[in-house]
């Protein structure tokens, strides 16, 4: 029997700016790693996503 993996992020969504003409927000992106206490900036959901994607492939 495999042991139990189990991998947990806290995602926190900080508003950085919004786009005057287009109304477009900008976000600031903190990944918490749980198990790690790692954390890491990002300025898109594709990189946070990228980086918790690669956590969970490592472990």
């Amino acid at each position: 029997m495999e042991p139990i993996q189990i991998a947990s992020f806290i995602v926190r969504f900080q508003l950085a700016s919004i786009d005057i003409e287009t109304g477009k927000k900008q976000w600031r992106i903190k990944v918490t790693h749980v198990q790690e206490e790692w954390e890491t900036l990002f300025e898109s959901i594709e990189e946070a996503t990228a980086f918790m994607l690669s956590m969970v492939e490592d472990t």
